[in-house]
């Protein structure tokens, strides 16, 4: 087969190692080639504008610019533009968000060599790749327990150790506000107290702790 003919994959993941293998497997198939591969959202950006691959395998977590705001960004100029999230992470709360802004397949890293070929060539026509564990996390997100962008700041800083008073500080908001958006967030992630709250947020993929930039 012509390369010309071949899915043309663009690889976003910040670790080497992980890139390489990828590479290794999207290569060994007849019918996808490899044609660049970038360490964060914002070389993914730069790199889908020199490449215009046929689909973009994207990591959710990476330093800097997320893999969510990646897809994003690229579909915010290109809206044709496919993605695969090929992720560690399966909280639901992750999912929803990379579908929501476009992506048509999630594969769990971990999953057979043959999965993620099989996610290429189905969402390269036309299709989805949503795996079963990934289908049941999805299921399982509670309708109401979306979050406005403030609690999501609040419960961001909350996942720091923050207390209420730099909370408010940082965020230019009173106290009381923010025990008002605390109230809010035990209420819509149905937990007792801030620990809770947060170790739920991090389990579902509602906040992430800062990934350092390597």
């Amino acid at each position: 087969m012509d390369n010309s003919e071949k899915i043309r994959v663009l690889i976003v993941d910040d670790h080497p190692i992980m890139r390489v293998g990828i590479a290794a497997i999207i290569n060994g198939r007849a019918d996808m080639i490899t044609v660049g591969q970038a360490g964060t959202g914002e070389e993914a950006v730069a790199l889908f504008e020199q490449c215009r691959p046929d689909i973009t395998l994207m990591d959710l977590r990476l330093p800097g610019m997320s893999g969510v705001e990646a897809i994003r960004t690229i579909r915010g100029k290109h809206p044709e533009a496919l993605f695969v999230v090929l992720t560690t992470y399966e909280g639901d709360e992750d999912i929803y968000q990379a579908l929501e802004v476009g992506a048509r397949a999630y594969i769990i890293k971990g999953m057979p060599h043959e999965a993620l070929a099989d996610a290429l060539r189905r969402v390269y026509a036309g299709g989805r790749f949503i795996p079963s564990p990934v289908s049941r996390a999805l299921a399982a997100r509670m309708p109401d327990s979306d979050l406005s962008s403030r609690e999501r700041e609040v419960l961001q800083l909350l996942a720091h150790g923050e207390s209420n008073k730099r909370i408010a500080a940082h965020l230019g908001i009173t106290e009381a506000t923010v025990k008002s958006h605390v109230s809010a967030i035990l209420m819509r992630l149905q937990v007792e107290d801030r620990t809770q709250a947060v170790v739920t947020a991090l389990q579902r993929g509602i906040v992430h702790l800062q990934k350092e930039t390597q």
